[in-house]
């Protein structure tokens, strides 16, 4: 499993054009993809991690191994001026070196601002393993066709996958002990070293507060005064907080389709763990990983192909919901509702049917071999239906 990743080959490719910029979670693998994944597949890479003292006075000289034809930059976006350095690094030698620049969700965060870099790189956000990518099954992907499902059922991969999560280390070794070890540390780390270096929140313990908060509300529309008031602190703190954590690849949020046919809501978003094992509840959890594999899927086709494809759930003001819509430049392509105890076609299904041009309609199901279609909907078990994904 670790031998490749889903990225491996786009990013190959990219390189041969421009620079490309890796993102994703702190743990995800971002590292080991660009040296033993991407590195391999050049005559000679070399690496450069800012954090490393020695590397640190190599970038800023600069310095690089002269029969390299790969220079990777990892974390180098902690140095204020790290664009204007690799801007001009570019320019001079891009036709002497191909230039990969991976790091933690900081990365993101800068890519944001005002970007001199522009038109110089292509980016990609990693994302944790999938059931695809565990397979190393990469499903044919055509926007507003049927999805390219195996036709077996992966009942064993997939629940390793909701008691571990998609991050390498618990994942590999799939080990609860193993699991609540990586999970404190990871989360000390992210708020202690990432979030307070940058951020620079002040009330950092009520900040951590809120992050306790929020694997319980999974699934459910995000209200921020109702976090407030739990917590004790000001509405501005709470939306602020929110944004640094979904910065920082802690959490996503996931918005409504509007529709006037449906009488949509449209503000308030959905949120979702990148870690799903998190989520104490199994029908949330099997919840937030469907989620995340929707993402992953929605993430690959937007970096890759450059498809808007974004995703989003339906649900109008009387409170009838479906949890997923996956757009493609702004067009409904499938909606899916997660079932983790029963096959029961939700009733949602036909109002929403009845009033949107939607191609395709899934109910996942928590239980395995099912695959059926009733009333034009594919009731499907979610260890059949993640191998559409990528």
């Amino acid at each position: 499993m670790v031998k490749s990743r889903y990225l491996k080959q786009a990013v190959v490719d990219d390189l041969k054009e421009k620079m490309v910029f890796v993102g994703g979670p702190r743990q995800v693998g971002k590292t080991t993809f660009a040296t033993e994944i991407v590195g391999t597949s050049f005559r000679k890479a070399a690496y450069y991690n800012w954090d490393n003292r020695a590397d640190r006075q190599r970038i800023l000289r600069p310095d690089w191994v002269a029969d390299a034809d790969l220079i990777i930059l990892d974390e180098i976006h902690k140095y204020s001026g790290w664009k204007n350095l690799i801007k001009g690094e570019y320019d001079k030698l891009k036709n002497v070196f191909h230039f990969l620049v991976t790091g933690s969700s900081r990365l993101d965060v800068y890519r944001r601002g005002g970007d001199s870099l522009q038109g110089r790189y292509h980016y990609y956000r990693l994302h944790p393993f999938s059931l695809s990518e565990m397979l190393n099954r990469m499903p044919e992907i055509e926007p507003f066709q049927h999805l390219d499902f195996d036709e077996r059922f992966y009942p064993d991969e997939t629940a390793a996958l909701l008691d571990f999560g998609g991050f390498p280390e618990p994942l590999l070794r799939q080990n609860r002990r193993t699991l609540r070890r990586w999970q404190n540390e990871k989360l000390d780390r992210m708020f202690r070293e990432d979030i307070r270096d940058m951020a620079q929140v002040r009330d950092l313990q009520n900040m951590i507060l809120l992050s306790d908060f929020l694997p319980e509300r999974v699934g459910s529309p995000l209200s921020v005064n109702s976090l407030r008031q739990d917590i004790n602190v000001s509405h501005r703190a709470v939306s602020a907080w929110l944004d640094i954590l979904e910065s920082f690849y802690y959490l996503f949020r996931i918005r409504p389709f509007t529709a006037n046919r449906i009488r949509s809501v449209r503000k308030e978003p959905k949120a979702y763990l990148w870690d799903w094992p998190e989520v104490k509840k199994v029908s949330l959890r099997l919840e937030n990983m469907i989620a995340s594999h929707l993402l992953k899927f929605c993430h690959f086709i937007r970096d890759m192909e450059g498809f808007r494809t974004e995703l989003h759930y339906l649900r109008n003001v009387d409170k009838r919901e479906i949890d997923f819509l996956v757009s493609v430049d702004t067009k409904p392509w499938f909606a899916v509702e997660v079932k983790a105890k029963t096959s029961d076609l939700s009733p949602n299904f036909h109002y929403f049917k009845e009033r949107m041009d939607v191609p395709f309609w899934f109910q996942v199901v928590g239980a395995d071999g099912v695959d059926r279609l009733i009333d034009g909907v594919r009731v499907i078990s979610a260890s059949k239906f993640l191998t559409g994904l990528v």
